[in-house]
């Protein structure tokens, strides 16, 4: 059985029990949470939240992008978040890979260079802090005052915050 498989016969099992009530679609807590997809860090469980309580937006390296911007904008202008999370964390695989070296695989795999930028970093702090400026200089949030960055220790489970 595919992992798929696993997940979406979870998912009808569930479903036969009864859903849980449904939360709002604006975040109870009106936060919004921006981190890396690494599958190591749970959300939920290292902020203490339920499901509804915040948006959490993931990608890899949990960088602020123009699509990330996009989504924030939304979640703020439509659905009233107020305050955002950026968590990078240790052991990153963005840290591993540079924007040239990854391109240029990608380019003699399959004959195309994307248009994208990797978004590559040495150091999530500083990308933290990167990814801090871009939200305070973006014209479409409503909110940037109650913006704070931390770096996530993913064997220590320390979250230490990022000073600018």
């Amino acid at each position: 059985m595919s992992a798929t498989d696993e997940i979406v016969s979870h998912a009808h099992d569930r479903a036969d029990k009864g859903r849980p009530p449904a939360a709002a679609r604006s975040p109870r807590r009106h936060l919004l949470i921006v981190t890396c997809m690494d599958s190591r860090i749970d959300n939920f469980d290292l902020f203490g939240l339920a499901v509804g309580d915040a948006h959490i937006l993931r990608n890899a390296g949990g960088v602020v992008t123009d699509d990330m911007i996009r989504s924030i904008a939304i979640s703020q202008r439509k659905l009233g978040t107020r305050e955002i999370v950026l968590v990078h964390h240790t052991d990153c695989g963005m840290t591993g890979i540079t924007e040239d070296g990854f391109k240029q695989d990608l380019e003699r795999e399959t004959g195309v260079r994307p248009e994208w930028a990797v978004e590559s970093f040495t150091d999530p702090a500083a990308d933290v802090r990167q990814s801090m400026e871009r939200l305070r200089r973006s014209p479409f949030l409503v909110e940037r005052d109650q913006l704070r960055g931390f770096v996530y220790d993913v064997d220590s489970g320390e979250l230490v915050e990022v000073t600018e």
